[in-house]
């Protein structure tokens, strides 16, 4: 899922299909689909915006429920739809404190060019 708040561009949110408040009580078959879903997610946003690095948060204080925060990381700002996005924490860690403004049809134009770079495997 795209994550509204873009604290960098193309930042998505990783959510576990079962109802489970652990990471250590998912499935096998969780742990095979994170492994396939994490290499799809990787692939189309390195192809969408090229990422610097990628980072995988689980942070899980507000919502309970398994997930990650994925954070695509960039070492300069990025274009999209006449809108520059920055890294406001590059090099450290992802700065939660700034985001970049959007709306839900720029949020919707995110999806979209992600979407058509996503090759399942």
């Amino acid at each position: 899922m795209l994550r509204p708040a873009q604290l960098t561009l193309g930042a998505l949110i990783l959510v576990a299909h079962e109802p489970v408040f652990a990471f250590s009580e998912l499935s096998p078959t969780s742990f095979n689909e994170l492994h396939q879903v994490t290499g799809e997610i990787d692939d189309a946003l390195k192809k969408a915006f090229g990422y610097d690095k990628l980072n995988y948060l689980m942070l899980m204080m507000v919502d309970p429920d398994v997930h990650f925060h994925v954070i695509p990381r960039y070492a300069s700002s990025r274009s999209f739809n006449g809108q520059d996005f920055i890294d406001a924490g590059w090099p450290g860690v992802p700065n939660f404190g700034q985001i970049n403004q959007t709306d839900n049809s720029i949020n919707q134009l995110i999806i979209q060019h992600v979407a058509g770079h996503w090759k399942p495997a």
